[in-house]
């Protein structure tokens, strides 16, 4: 529970400012803290003023009907408030192209350079910049859209903003409710946003605009390994599978059951199929490429929450899909089993299931998230073999059959596990020597650029960040 600092008590004044509000959020989450901070600034102007587009360039969209299609010549890919933050953008939900076009939800196609604010839920008042490669992309209803006036502000600055500690306090201190949280766009339209010499802003916006095309190269590159993979195996079909266009495992018969399992989606046709591709390539069972790795559960361990720098970053499995994960530390449970091995997948092994859910779905840990603690609810599936890197299997593990793969093989009544027989038994096609070093190496190369996205967005921040507390002395 958050209360207020008796060395900076709440004000009566505050109310006014805050239009009579009487929940606490904005009184002591810091939000006129830093409203008072920013007024100490040469200058600042409101949000409103600096946006141009639809309804001012601050909206979110109606509530609709929402129809969603898997065939891409009549979909879009669809943002959720949750998507948004998504390193790896695919496999998003589609949305019908017709609703997407109409006049209706024309508007809520995205554009490069917005800055994205979730307005509902737990989740709200997270934010996000728009990728080059996320203007295909339609946003839902619960995002709030924030579209800068390029002739009065650059995009990169203006995100660097919102990003930063100091626009983070001023956008949660909008939330309102108690059980379902919201921000509304007027509710943010008269945020102060500082303004500095076109040359530190330029800055600025330059480390924010480099970040963005590298996490899309990083998006891109992930893509072209995946492809790379099937078409090395001699399988190029399979980067185009459409599964639920297939025929449905409906009155199958499947002869030689052994007690290994007894569950009939086991046994489907569609991803018994895929296996029997995979078995007619050269291949590997992935139980014998990771006889000397490991293909288990993580370990367990207990959470004990503590405060930044006092024991380990912790991620879960939603927040491990993420670009720039929320801190969240835990007290050190002294094994060292709750890190991983450089080249490690982390497959989402325990949950329910949903067609648009996580589970079966897959990271590589690799570079600076070495030094991240996993939950374990993550399959750990760690290569034993030189000539088969894990850079080379994450190319695979990412892609949509891999997923599909991974629900074929569920046990569990409640909360879904993969069954570990039927994983040590799944065929990996081998490509040759010269293809899997090529495909790894896209791969180690699409997290260099992740990597270097995050410096270069700290970098961005860290910049911003002095030059407000330079100006307020």
């Amino acid at each position: 529970m958050k209360v207020a600092e008796l060395s900076n008590p709440v004000k009566s004044d505050w109310f006014a400012d805050q239009g009579l509000r009487l929940d606490a959020s904005p009184y002591v989450a810091g939000s006129m803290n830093t409203k008072k901070l920013l007024e100490q600034l040469p200058r600042t102007e409101p949000l409103a003023s600096l946006t141009a587009g639809y309804k001012g360039g601050i909206f979110s969209g109606p509530m609709f009907r929402r129809v969603f299609l898997t065939d891409p010549e009549h979909s879009v890919p669809f943002l959720g408030t949750k998507d948004m933050m998504a390193a790896d953008l695919t496999g998003l939900p589609r949305l019908r192209k017709s609703d997407a076009e109409s006049p209706a939800l024309s508007y809520l196609q995205l554009k490069p350079g917005m800055t994205l604010i979730s307005r509902s839920g737990f989740n709200a008042g997270r934010r996000a910049y728009v990728r080059p490669d996320m203007g295909d992309c339609w946003a839902s209803e619960d995002i709030v859209k924030v579209e800068p006036d390029p002739e009065k502000i650059k995009s990169g600055y203006l995100c660097a903003f919102l990003l930063s500690k100091f626009g983070e306090s001023l956008v949660r201190g909008s939330v309102y409710g108690s059980a379902v949280k919201h921000i509304e766009p007027h509710h943010i339209a008269g945020l102060p946003v500082p303004r500095f010499s076109a040359e530190i802003e330029g800055r600025i916006h330059d480390l924010i605009e480099e970040c963005a095309q590298l996490r899309a190269q990083h998006q891109a590159e992930l893509v072209a390994a995946t492809k790379d993979f099937f078409d090395s195996v001699g399988l190029s079909e399979l980067n185009e599978i459409r599964w639920h266009q297939g025929e449905q495992d409906l009155g199958f018969e499947v002869e030689g059951i052994e007690p290994t399992s007894l569950r009939a989606s086991n046994y489907g046709r569609r991803a018994h199929d895929v296996k029997e591709l995979f078995a007619g390539k050269s291949h590997r069972k992935l139980g014998e490429i990771c006889d000397s790795g490991q293909l288990k559960r993580g370990m367990r361990a207990v959470r004990v929450p503590t405060d930044p720098g006092n024991g380990v970053e912790f991620l879960g499995q939603r927040q491990a899909f993420w670009a720039r994960p929320d801190e969240r530390w835990i007290k050190y449970p002294g094994d060292p089993g709750i890190f991983a091995q450089n080249e490690t997948i982390m497959v989402t092994a325990r949950g329910m299931i949903s067609e648009n859910g996580l589970f079966g779905k897959s990271i590589l840990v690799t570079g600076s998230w070495l030094k991240y603690a996993y939950t374990e609810d993550f399959l750990r599936v760690t290569s034993g073999q030189g000539d088969v890197s894990g850079a080379y299997l994450f190319a695979f593990f990412r892609s949509d059959v891999a997923f599909r793969l991974m629900r074929s093989m569920l046990t569990g009544t409640g909360p879904q596990n993969i069954h570990p027989s039927l994983l040590k038994e799944m065929p990996i096609p081998l490509a040759p020597p010269i293809d899997c070093e090529r495909i790894a190496a896209t791969v180690r190369h699409a997290y260099q650029c992740r990597d270097r996205a995050d410096v270069l967005e700290d970098q961005a921040l860290a910049l911003l960040t002095t030059a407000i507390e330079e100006a307020v002395g």
